[in-house]
């Protein structure tokens, strides 16, 4: 996935089981997307609560924010619950959505099906920045919020 890439719309179930469309997700401004390997894990539970810690950065740049894995919905449910995340988690069980983004891995799939990543979509599903860090949990939503705010 590139800068300008328009990406097809698709729809997945959030973590209560409500199925959500990607082009009503980034209807009202831009949509941060970011993709995390496992749900509940160290890495990935310190990336989905530095995005929750920004939350009111994010709202003030106009922007709304959804995670990604192939985790279940009641995974899901738990891994937001647990941690008071604010904001949609989707299930992307088959990877379908990790592979249109091109972050689905093919070699560990089994223990980590899908690459980190955070892509920032406008409302015509266009990507507008994108960001991949394995090991860097908070250069996600930070660089993701310098983004925003540059766009301002």
């Amino acid at each position: 996935m590139k800068i300008g890439d328009v990406i097809a719309d698709f729809e997945l179930q959030d973590q209560h089981g409500t199925p959500r469309r990607l082009s009503a997700l980034a209807a009202n401004g831009p949509l941060v997307i970011f993709f995390y390997p496992l749900a509940g894990s160290g890495g990935c539970t310190k990336e989905a609560c530095h995005f929750r810690d920004l939350a009111q950065e994010f709202a003030a740049a106009g922007a709304s924010v959804v995670g990604i894995s192939t985790d279940s919905p009641q995974r899901q449910l738990a891994f937001a619950t647990e941690n008071h995340l604010g904001f949609p988690l989707l299930s992307d069980p088959r990877g379908e959505v990790a592979e249109l983004f091109g972050v689905r891995r093919h070699l560990l799939a089994r223990s980590l099906p899908t690459k980190r990543a955070t892509f920032i979509v406008d409302p015509s599903l266009a990507v507008q920045f994108q960001v991949s860090s394995e090991t860097n949990m908070d250069v996600h939503a930070d660089q993701a919020l310098a983004a925003l705010t540059e766009r301002g």
